[in-house]
């Protein structure tokens, strides 16, 4: 395995941290600046929005740079974001630093996930891509409960000043040991090899990029609207202690680290049916997690359930809009990387207006559930079109059949 790939999940792992921890001292949070849960929750949805804005805004005025360039500038602007958040006295100054750092996070998935690719052969780069996301998983089974137990023990601002070390440290893994040039072609290493932003932009005449994107927002929508607000809902309806919950978001975290691993060797062999089953499974697992709240042992098992099928989705729903856009990967890889954060604003939005509408703390769940019904309609539809689009293409000159991608087979 390149070493170039443990730098990446480095980078990966700090930025779950960032992302996720909030989940787990969302009370602590909303104590100690006197606001309410919901409004607690803007530092997860503002989080969400500005990865959409820095994956589309920072993607192309970073195409010109070199990757490796690139990736060390998003670490440091994420480094800044973090020590802004750990020194914060108020919510505002908490909120903007939470903006700061989220700015890195969609162009650093985004590129990253196309250094990740270009890193290994071709028929390994969903493996290869889910070994990058594997840091953000991890960050789950172990950086999330840690960061809640230190959040816990001295305050959550110490939290965040941990997140920043890491974010150091990421930089310099990157710098160490990632390559100046891919080992292997992906078509297009950045936008200034390929014609520029036109180029990369270009992509986005694909339908299927923008099936992709759609249900990229819709599945990881589903997972994260649930998962958000999935302490209030363990220690008020489920009925356990709140010193449980960073174990029971170790076990949370799990479920992401083995689906993230399983799901890419299963979309590597084959994208859409791989998709297609996790989806529906992960559908009916938030139906059973809202059924099961009340058990604590139904609890734990649907939350290492839904966090197993909501990130096996991960590195197909990353590979499948790579796939379309080959010929110029790097913006429509950013752009999938801000429509999971577009998912999770929406997803945590809805669900806070059930909680706030007073139908209780499993609404999520069942929000989460019909955002991925809705993910896999997407899904079904694009298999369709794509069908339909192979069929009319039948008449075409060999060079023109061969452009679209085989959903059976990618």
């Amino acid at each position: 395995m390149p070493l170039g790939l443990i730098a990446l999940a480095l980078g990966g792992f700090g930025i779950g941290l960032t992302e996720f921890v909030i989940a787990g001292l969302l009370s602590t949070v909303a104590g100690d600046m006197g606001v309410t849960i919901p409004v607690a929750g803007y530092l997860i949805s503002g989080y969400a929005l500005a990865v959409v804005v820095g994956a589309l805004a920072l993607t192309p005025l970073l195409s010109s740079w070199h990757p490796k360039r690139a990736l060390l500038a998003l670490m440091v602007l994420f480094v800044a974001g973090n020590a802004l958040s750990a020194a914060a006295t108020g919510y505002g100054l908490l909120l903007t630093g939470r903006v700061v750092a989220a700015l890195a996070h969609g162009a650093f998935f985004g590129i990253g996930s196309v250094v990740a690719a270009s890193l290994v052969a071709p028929d390994r780069k969903a493996g290869a891509i889910s070994i990058m996301f594997g840091g953000l998983t991890l960050a789950n089974v172990l950086g999330v409960p840690l960061g809640t137990f230190v959040g816990q023990q001295w305050g959550w601002r110490a939290t965040f000043a941990v997140i920043a070390v890491v974010g150091v440290l990421a930089f310099a893994g990157i710098a160490a040991l990632v390559p100046a040039g891919p080992a292997h072609s992906t078509g297009a290493s950045d936008g200034a090899r390929t014609g520029g932003l036109r180029a990369e932009l270009a992509a986005f005449r694909n339908r299927q990029v923008w099936f992709s994107l759609g249900m990229t927002v819709l599945v990881f929508g589903g997972m994260f609207g649930a998962f958000m607000y999935v302490e209030p809902l363990l220690t008020r309806v489920t009925g356990f202690d709140e010193s449980a919950v960073p174990w029971l978001l170790v076990l949370f975290g799990i479920g992401l680290f083995a689906g993230n691993l399983l799901g890419g060797r299963w979309a590597d062999r084959a994208l859409a049916r791989t998709l297609t089953a996790l989806t529906l499974a992960l559908a009916v697992s938030l139906v059973a997690f809202a059924l099961l709240a009340g058990s604590r042992l139904g609890a734990a098992a649907m939350l290492l359930s839904m966090g197993f099928f909501g990130f096996a989705t991960v590195p197909g729903l990353q590979m499948r809009v790579l796939a379309h856009a080959s010929g110029a990967p790097t913006m429509a890889s950013s752009a999938n990387i801000a429509a999971f954060n577009v998912g999770n604003f929406l997803g945590v939005w809805v669900s806070g207006l059930t909680i706030a509408a007073g139908l209780g703390w499993t609404s999520p769940l069942w929000v989460g559930a019909g955002f991925a019904t809705l993910g896999l309609g997407v899904l079904l539809l694009a298999g369709a079109a794509g069908a339909a689009g192979a069929t009319g293409a039948a008449g075409a000159p060999a060079a023109e059949q061969a452009a679209p991608v085989d959903l059976a087979t990618c």
